[in-house]
């Protein structure tokens, strides 16, 4: 069909991600994606800063996992994981295991990151339950969150900032406490989890487990915040016999500066969600993996089984994409990739620094951040952008950028000053 086409049955039947079926916003049809280019069915081509909501960590049409995948889809396209197993899945689990921060012995493969979100959250409390402490049925978290768009997990976003305050009498009650204030690079100052802590030690015998993003809130508010915050959780969660779950979804694989966001702080959690890139962002994946201690108590309760299943899980290839993306992403050198990608944010947005527009500038790893007074209005500023070639969704006061890490110095250049001029436009 052709973009008219496209356009008109879209707009009569489609229902796209946290917009309107009435009147909705214009999109942008895709005909092809190559290395860090969209190219749009009009011929237009728009260097893609999102990574596809960051996940698209070696650019798009990559031949060594599209010859992986093909070699895997004359093999083996899927077959259920109950009851039955295969090498990719064996393969893969075995390599998280190795990469992944210490300790972390045990692998749930599942469809998406919000269901990892909810696997872990099911873990925690079956965990707890299986030791005996069947009272312990909260989540403590911290504001500025966001964890992912079904119940349990919009349950730990943030609940008044965040995107599901409408769902708020149907969903379970956790505790929030206030996130963490000081930067990354900042001054270490105690007082910053003294609320978290007192939180903790006053409802402690409730809490199952606490989850957090490590050091980077994503969609929650771009947040970056000290490594010793996460240290300090870390014996807090300790002493008080409380699960620490950290949600790597956004954080894992390189982006921040590290393979994972917990090698910041030296920590290791007891449970750990993974997704997002985990595939190259070639196929929808996700992983929850916790520590052999989990895994083996929540076996020897009752009823003896972890009760989750998904349908597609451990796909294998979707397994067989994480490979290749995993495969890919230690032999490229990435922390070269991601430090060269940091220094052209810096430099790139740093004149942004002098809008009145703009109330703060970040950046860590491969994420540059403008963070405004106002917010944007969606309507507009994406067509904004697609005129200038590029292609960043911003939400709220956030024009945000997570780009692949094989973009190249001029893309990154003509990325940032776009985002730059598109700014410095609005009222």
């Amino acid at each position: 069909m052709n973009a008219s086409e496209m356009l008109a049955l879209d707009r009569a039947h489609v229902f796209h991600p946290y917009s309107t079926f009435i009147n909705p916003p214009p999109v942008f049809p895709v005909k092809s994606a190559r290395g860090v280019r969209l190219t749009l069915t009009d011929g237009r081509e728009l260097i893609d800063g999102m990574s596809s909501w960051w996940s698209v960590i070696h650019g798009y049409s990559e031949p060594s996992i599209n010859a992986a995948l093909h070699e895997q889809i004359e093999q083996l396209s899927h077959v259920m994981f109950g009851g039955l197993t295969h090498e990719p899945a064996v393969r893969l689990a075995q390599r998280l295991v190795e990469l992944t921060p210490a300790g972390l012995e045990s692998v749930f493969f599942a469809d998406s990151g919000s269901v990892s979100v909810e696997v872990a959250i099911k873990m925690a409390l079956q965990y707890q339950q299986a030791r005996g402490q069947a009272g312990r049925q909260r989540l403590l978290t911290v504001r500025g969150g966001y964890h992912g768009d079904t119940f349990g997990a919009m349950a730990v976003c943030d609940p008044v900032t965040g995107m599901h305050s409408l769902f708020t009498g149907s969903l379970s009650q956790q505790l929030f406490a206030p996130r963490p204030g000081i930067r990354f690079d900042g001054a270490w100052n105690p007082a910053d989890i003294a609320d978290l802590a007192a939180l903790l030690a006053a409802h402690a015998s409730e809490i199952a487990a606490v989850i957090v993003e490590p050091i980077v809130q994503g969609a929650g508010g771009m947040w970056f915040y000290h490594p010793q915050w996460l240290r300090e959780l870390r014996a807090l969660c300790d002493q008080h016999g409380v699960l620490l779950i950290a949600d790597e979804i956004a954080t894992g694989f390189g982006r921040s500066g590290q393979l994972f966001a917990c090698e910041h702080s030296g920590i290791a959690p007891d449970i750990l969600c993974l997704g997002k890139a985990l595939t190259g962002g070639y196929m929808t994946l996700a992983a929850t993996l916790s520590t052999r201690e989990v895994a083996e108590t929540i076996s020897r309760g009752d009823p003896g089984v972890f009760m989750h299943g998904p349908t597609f899980m451990a796909n294998p290839l979707a397994c067989r994409a994480a490979l290749a993306s995993i495969d890919l992403l230690l032999a490229n050198d990435w922390q070269s990739q991601v430090r060269r990608i940091e220094c052209g944010l810096g430099q790139g947005l740093a004149p942004a620094r002098a809008l009145p527009q703009v109330a703060d500038v970040r950046v860590l790893g491969a994420i540059g951040v403008l963070e405004l007074h106002k917010p944007v209005d969606m309507r507009t500023i994406p067509q904004a952008f697609v005129s200038r070639g590029v292609w960043v969704r911003p939400f709220g006061r956030l024009v945000y950028v997570m780009p692949a890490f094989v973009m190249n110095d001029a893309d990154l250049a003509t990325l940032c000053a776009a985002m730059v001029e598109v700014v410095s436009t609005l009222p």
